[in-house]
């Protein structure tokens, strides 16, 4: 691919930002050119947004319903799900899962909740235990 024929669509999605593409320049080397995403590329990436959001908020009306802790809230509002997380985190995967139920996620120690807070990048981890109304 040359300089010019990369996509340089500007995507909503990604807040101003772009990525990097590398091709092949004039002079036959390989060079960074910034990069917008194709139209595919740029759609897919919108749904999957978007279903994040919608996972989100339905995790965040079952917390306050008391079926979920809290933590799933969060999880889905970074765009993660249980298999992430758990990388993200080095718990089990059936161990993210146990902490999604309200009455085990109440009683997690502080250095777990931190490890939980730090994969999502969130600086207080006490705010895991909260939801917005």
């Amino acid at each position: 691919m040359r300089p010019d024929e990369v996509p340089s669509q500007s995507a909503t999605i990604y807040e101003g930002a772009t990525k990097a593409a590398y091709v092949v320049g004039p002079d036959g080397r390989y060079t960074i050119v910034p990069n917008g995403g194709d139209e595919a590329e740029v759609a897919v990436t919108e749904e999957a947004v978007a279903w994040f959001g919608q996972m989100a908020e339905a995790a965040r009306l079952r917390a306050l319903a008391g079926e979920t802790s809290p933590l799933e809230y969060h999880m889905y509002r970074q765009r993660m799900d249980v298999p992430t997380l758990a990388q993200a985190t080095g718990f089990w995967r059936i161990t993210v899962r146990r902490h999604l139920r309200p009455a085990v996620f109440a009683k997690l120690p502080r250095k777990k909740l931190e490890r939980h807070a730090i994969a999502m990048g969130i600086a207080d981890p006490e705010q895991l235990r909260s939801i917005p109304a």
